[in-house]
């Protein structure tokens, strides 16, 4: 039996990923390719039914094999679909409304591939050019990696510890999905947590803006939803 694109995934993501090394480019490519193909409906989300309520899409069988899907357009909040994490990596997806925004955060220490599933988005993205900590908080100068708008169906983008716009936001100019794999996830106990940032342009100097950390903003609300989409085989000598 043939396995899913999301299996090949995973399967992909724990030989690359379960070594204890940063992945080589070729690793990072083979991800790529694995991922540019990939379509909500390949993780259990229905981004064309015009259903208003975000799980009552029902399938008897859709061709990947689950009975349910997620219905993108009844997503009012920005929702993550948590698909699968280890200590080494996670995969999940980002669900948005249309305007929902996720502001400036950073991903330390850590290797992101991010793949739009549909709709539209704009997002911004920084690399330190220099840092420092300023009575317990982080800020420094930023260096413009992005600024622009991402449609489905689009490459796959990928940022890394230190270059590829580790600190980014995303802003759904249309309900939009984007399927993330991260190497580590974020992990308080390990010294990964997640840090939002504001920004200030320079307007002297084009292309770079002050970055200084904020709390959490208030206004920022993530919820859950299950994963709906075809069941993963799982290593579990790596769970």
């Amino acid at each position: 039996m043939e396995r899913s694109k999301i299996q090949r995934l995973y399967d992909a993501c724990n030989a690359t990923f379960s070594k204890g090394e940063l992945p080589t480019l070729e690793e990072i490519q083979w991800l790529q390719n694995l991922l540019d193909p990939m379509e909500a409906i390949d993780v259990g989300i229905d981004e064309f039914s015009d259903e208003r309520s975000p799980f009552v899409c029902r399938r008897t069988l859709n061709p990947v094999g689950c009975r349910n899907l997620i219905c993108a357009h009844g997503i009012s909040q920005i929702t993550y679909v948590h698909i699968y994490e280890c200590d080494d990596f996670s995969i999940g997806v980002f669900c948005y409304p249309a305007g929902g925004t996720l502001p400036l955060h950073d991903h330390p220490r850590m290797t992101v591939l991010s793949k739009v599933l549909y709709g539209s988005v704009y997002i911004k993205a920084y690399d330190w050019v220099k840092c420092w900590d300023s009575n317990g908080k982080i800020g420094g100068l930023g260096g413009m990696v992005l600024d622009g708008v991402y449609q489905a169906p689009c490459e796959t983008s990928v940022l890394f510890p230190a270059s590829g716009g580790n600190i980014h936001s995303f802003t759904a100019l249309t309900p939009c999905a984007i399927l993330d794999v991260l190497s580590p996830p974020y992990s308080e106990e390990f010294g990964r947590p997640s840090t939002y940032y504001s920004d200030i342009p320079i307007p002297f100097f084009p292309g770079y803006a002050l970055l200084e950390e904020k709390e959490l903003p208030d206004d920022l609300v993530v919820i859950s939803a299950p994963y709906l989409g075809p069941e993963l085989a799982v290593d579990l000598d790596f769970c």
